[in-house]
């Protein structure tokens, strides 16, 4: 990628995180993963305790980009087709007409998605996956960026479902806000108490440029050696007696685009381990499935997480060399 795809690539990124820190006080890393999941061209699930901003993230990069967005609020009763669309029979023409549903944006904000059925998180399987949608036995295009935020609350469960294995895998990244410090709370009730913060956020980039973003991240240089070493990572998860479910191939994909676009925010265009380092976590860990004995002893997914890393052997090769 050349000098003047990174500085633009900077520029928009550096104005992207402001506009959501304005709105999200003292989470650069979770800020951090958002945009490297948005250049990825991935989706994002944000998972945590009610209050800590969930949904103003999502919100806050959806406005932060000028492109079609729009809100879906899960709900036991929502449908598939309240996501996908509709063909209504039109009896003018006497013929069926497809109504796109909310699925068909640039960025589309899930909130709470556990609430709703199986039956409609499954919608967005095809969504996120392949960017096109099947009704009817009609295949539907959707535009080019596509991202999925979706958000849920972990420790309410009255009322809702818990996202199957194959929908977690879709999502390319998780992260968790958590709660912020004292100073960063103090700043977010001086500065948002008095007036919405949102009614003065404004688009700092389009589509158009997050395209030309995205096609520069597809251009960083790995080499073959860590793109073995992000297989032998992945494969590291399969082979634990503490896990029963490893990470998938799609995961392995899902690693080396995200360390693609970590690079890229670094201001290289080419991969070294500690990119794959910085994102292995919020990629890896909501597609483990740990063992009863894993969760009596406390161990969470990214303790597996982190082990996978200090265990695997990191490659010496110089990554710039191609």
């Amino acid at each position: 990628m050349g000098l003047s795809g990174l500085d633009e690539l900077h520029s928009v990124a550096r104005d992207i995180t402001t506009n959501i820190e304005r709105i999200l006080v003292g989470k650069p890393e979770v800020v951090r993963i958002a945009l490297v999941t948005l250049l990825a061209q991935g989706h994002l699930l944000v998972e945590d305790v009610p209050g800590v901003g969930k949904t103003s993230l999502a919100k806050a990069l959806a406005r932060s980009i000028d492109c079609t967005v729009s809100r879906i609020q899960f709900t036991p009763d929502l449908l598939p087709s309240d996501v996908t669309g509709v063909s209504i029979y039109n009896r003018e023409n006497g013929g069926f007409e497809f109504r796109a549903g909310p699925v068909f944006a640039n960025i589309v904000v899930g909130d709470e998605i556990n609430r709703a059925s199986p039956k409609t998180q499954s919608a967005l399987l095809e969504c996120m996956e392949e960017g096109q949608v099947t009704v009817d036995r009609s295949t539907y295009q959707l535009e080019t960026p596509f991202m999925v935020i979706a958000t849920q609350n972990p420790v309410e469960m009255e009322g809702t479902y818990i996202l199957p294995e194959a929908q977690r895998d879709r999502f390319t990244a998780r992260v968790s806000i958590g709660y912020p410090d004292q100073a960063a709370e103090l700043a977010m009730v001086d500065e948002h108490s008095g007036h919405d913060p949102f009614a003065d956020l404004t688009p700092v980039s389009n589509a158009a440029t997050l395209r030309r973003m995205i096609k520069a991240v597809r251009a960083i240089h790995i080499s073959r050696e860590l793109r073995q070493y992000a297989v032998d990572l992945v494969g590291a998860t399969r082979t634990l007696s503490e896990v029963r479910l490893g990470a998938s191939p799609r995961a392995t994909l899902q690693l080396v685009r995200t360390a693609r676009a970590q690079a890229a925010l670094a201001g290289r265009d080419y991969v070294v381990p500690d990119d794959i380092h910085a994102v292995a976590i919020p990629v890896l860990t909501h597609r483990l499935v740990l063992t009863t004995e894993a969760h009596a002893a406390r161990r969470s997914a990214a303790d597996t997480v982190r082990s996978v890393l200090q265990r695997v052997p990191v490659p010496r090769a110089n990554p710039s060399r191609r």
